[in-house]
């Protein structure tokens, strides 16, 4: 039972043949330049997105502020 346990936990190994090699490490660079890149997008997408938000949320409290302040400088007619 031993051999067989052994036997099966060996671990399979890739063969990658130069040109293959090649082909990969040329590719490399650009490719961890794009997702560089994409990850860089997507963070300042993300940013974008919450400063639009908190600068929507800061315009509707202004409004609601000076709507606030306007009826509150209005009188009732007192008769």
């Amino acid at each position: 039972m031993n051999s067989k346990t052994k036997m099966s936990e060996k671990k399979s190994v890739k063969v990658i043949k130069r040109g293959e090699r090649a082909k990969k490490k040329a590719a490399s660079p650009r490719a961890r330049r794009e997702t560089a890149r994409k990850a860089a997008t997507d963070m300042v997408a993300t940013v974008t997105s919450w400063v639009n938000e908190f600068q929507q949320k800061q315009r509707e409290d202004a409004s609601k502020a000076i709507e606030n302040l306007m009826r509150a400088r209005q009188q009732p007619n007192e008769a």
